[in-house]
């Protein structure tokens, strides 16, 4: 009797479910032809079917409320790699997220393909040291399997109290078999904007993430460097943040046309944004690097700049994640649902979602070769540097200017450990020798 009992609830519950689904987009619905009409009424009448069998017949029972949440969480999961289901606990944990320091690994991923992916390691974070790249796959975390899991679940297991140990089992395309990578959990708090000077006059200035200071902080570096003889910005494997931050960085450079739009279903999410002439730097050459592990408002910057041709974008082909989620709170604000609203769309009107941006000049990552140098040179430039580093210690103390020097300046040395930003550097000058002629 009892069973009875849950099955006339469960067909009452879905039926009204049915009903309203069905009414409340009666003004839809009347712009709609039959076949289509009927056609939903017929997906909402299997649904509660399935869920009305389910319920009276499973062998076990069963959490009517679990059983939906479930239904909505693969809903969601089947519409694409960024929406997803918050249950309460997951709500509560989102939130805590977004308000402050957490224990993590300064590591940012996303479904691809239904494979957990490492978007971006954030430089100088636990991941970023353990060795993390961008598109690793991460098949495990301590010993779960990735292969079904959440989005959510993955980051809730990936974050944890600072100074625990997880380990995470990767694949990687260089390499032959999968193989384990054990991080200890920190406070990620990154400082988000870098800025040094390159030997021969030029700007550096490393955005490691969108957060909300970066225009700001952007704008004060360039106040500061007068002249400006030229610009190097650097997005490589930044995994985006703050859409009007993006902007912002963008409207720095460029002062009239669209930098970006995107386009949704309803009015309400098609938008433009347009750059302001005001504090425009549209004079200074100006070179973007990106990879693999830039992503989002990375893509959205490099793009946009590319499309104004305003920069040489130089690296490699960017991540592919041009579109846009809103959270939206269900249940009076208990759970809630991320879910793809719109895309983005760039100044020439192509996307960036799952195809990128391919750099003007592609150049790989590593060391430049030096196989012309002489190897006395190496030798002795080394012994150099060892031997004053030992009279350092003798002296008990160091050189403070030195060291601010080193912090503050890229050496020609450096520029070789780097072979993407050493072309960048050379790519530069042609662009200020092309603007002198």
């Amino acid at each position: 009797m009892e069973k009875n009992k849950k099955f006339i609830f469960a067909g009452f519950l879905t039926t009204f479910l049915s009903l309203f689904l069905l009414f409340s987009s009666g003004l839809q619905a009347k712009t709609e032809n039959e076949e289509s009409v009927v056609s939903r009424l017929e997906a909402i009448k299997k649904f509660e079917e399935v869920l009305s069998t389910i319920e009276y017949r499973y062998v076990d029972d069963i959490d009517f409320e679990n059983v939906i949440n479930k239904a909505i969480d693969g809903l969601l999961k089947n519409l694409d790699a960024h929406s997803s289901f918050m249950n309460k606990e997951e709500y509560k944990e989102f939130k805590v997220k977004i308000t402050g320091e957490f224990g993590g690994l300064g590591i940012v991923v996303g479904l691809r393909d239904g494979a957990l992916t490492v978007i971006s390691p954030i430089d100088d974070t636990p991941a970023s040291e353990a060795g993390m790249k961008a598109q690793d796959i991460i098949l495990k975390i301590d010993n779960r399997s990735t292969i079904d899991m959440s989005l959510n679940e993955a980051v809730n297991l990936m974050r944890g109290k600072p100074g625990t140990d997880v380990e995470l089992t990767v694949v990687r395309d260089t390499e032959p078999n999968p193989f384990k990578v054990s991080i200890t959990r920190d406070i990620i708090n990154v400082k988000s904007v870098e800025a040094k000077q390159i030997e021969g006059g030029y700007q550096y200035i490393k955005v490691k993430s969108f957060d909300k200071k970066v225009t700001d902080s952007v704008a004060q570096i360039l106040q500061e460097q007068t002249p400006l003889k030229g610009i190097i910005l650097d997005l490589r494997n930044n995994p985006g943040g703050d859409l009007y931050q993006a902007i912002g960085l963008t409207d720095l450079f460029v002062d009239s046309g669209v930098i970006v739009s995107q386009k949704g279903k309803i009015d309400s999410e098609n938008i433009e944004y347009d750059a302001e002439s005001e504090g425009t730097y549209t004079d200074v050459p100006l070179v973007v690097l990106v990879n693999s592990g830039s992503a989002s408002a990375s893509e959205i910057v490099s793009g946009a700049l590319q499309d104004h041709k305003r920069a040489i974008v130089v690296g490699e082909k960017t991540f592919g994640k041009g579109s846009v989620q809103q959270i939206l709170e269900l249940n009076d604000g208990r759970e809630a649902i991320r879910l793809t609203v719109a895309r983005y769309y760039l100044p020439s009107g192509r996307t960036i979602q799952a195809v990128g941006i391919d750099p003007d000049i592609e150049v790989s990552a590593g060391e430049v070769a030096m196989a012309q140098e002489n190897e006395f040179a190496i030798k002795e430039r080394d012994l150099k540097l060892h031997l004053k580093n030992e009279l350092e210690k003798v002296d008990g103390k160091k050189d403070k200017d030195n060291i601010k020097n080193k912090k503050g300046i890229i050496t020609k040395n450096e520029l070789y450990e780097d072979a993407q930003l050493k072309a960048a550097v050379d790519i530069l000058k042609s662009l200020i020798i092309t603007k002198g002629r």
